[in-house]
């Protein structure tokens, strides 16, 4: 299974996966998405604007993730370590609850982090909710730093943010 850049022909299995992801979060006790978040027009906007890559099996979304330089206001005042580079912004990554465990997030991160790299990036931001701790261990494993925490509206629990630098000198082809 390989990612690519998603299209409005997939957004039907996208959707699938993130109400399939919020209602195993929710079930676990991890509040961090819900009915209203992501929805089918912020999913809509993503595939639009060409920022979702997928993983599809079958037909079968297991893995997505965002991608851009969209970062939220609250990111101003965090001591960011890449001060002067391009930074892109992770945002919605999601393993389809029957794929976790099987090294699909770790090879998102790394698609993630190849396409940056091509794409001129110098750093990659992005923020998970502290509730969710296997999301905070997969970003800790692949070596994102924590920068600092921020609050969002009715979510009870802080979101850690993350900072990983690039390597920038060494760009891998992704047939882009």
């Amino acid at each position: 299974m390989e990612m690519e850049v998603a299209s409005m022909n997939d957004l039907k299995s996208i959707k699938y996966l993130y109400t399939t992801v919020t209602k195993s979060l929710r079930k676990n006790g991890v509040y961090q998405w819900d009915i209203f978040y992501p929805n089918i027009l912020v999913i809509g906007r993503d595939l639009k604007k060409g920022h979702l890559h997928a993983m599809i099996n079958d037909g079968i979304c297991v893995g997505a993730v965002v991608m851009n330089e969209e970062q939220s206001s609250k990111y101003s005042g965090l001591p960011w370590s890449d001060k002067n580079g391009r930074s892109a912004v992770i945002h919605r990554l999601a393993i389809h609850p029957d794929s976790q465990g099987k090294g699909i997030g770790k090879q998102i991160l790394l698609y993630a982090e190849e396409m940056a790299i091509c794409k001129g990036y110098t750093s990659i931001r992005l923020d998970a909710y502290t509730a969710n701790t296997k999301a905070i261990t997969m970003y800790e494993r692949a070596n994102y730093s924590k920068v600092g925490q921020i609050q969002y509206p009715f979510r009870k629990y802080p979101y850690l943010c993350f900072e990983k630098r690039l390597n920038v000198n060494e760009p891998k082809d992704l047939g882009m």
